[in-house]
């Protein structure tokens, strides 16, 4: 999958990125090479806990995992 990022450079020096297709999904780092791998990360985490919330909502199905 890939996403759109948007790179802001704060003040005091900190890259600030932010994916703007996945509500609340940001993260930052001391230069954009460090933002953008937290932001993975981050993507990463969000995603995992988006179907973990969607998964305790399937009582009458088995699910099945699929790799994207």
């Amino acid at each position: 999958m890939m996403f759109h990022i948007l790179l802001e450079h704060t003040e005091d020096g900190w890259v600030v990125a932010e994916c703007p297709a996945l509500p609340g999904c940001v993260s930052q780092g001391q230069d954009e090479q460090e933002a953008m791998s937290n932001i993975r990360e981050a993507i990463e985490a969000w995603l995992w806990a988006e179907d973990q919330k969607a998964l305790a909502q399937c009582v009458t199905q088995t699910p099945i995992l699929v790799a994207v």
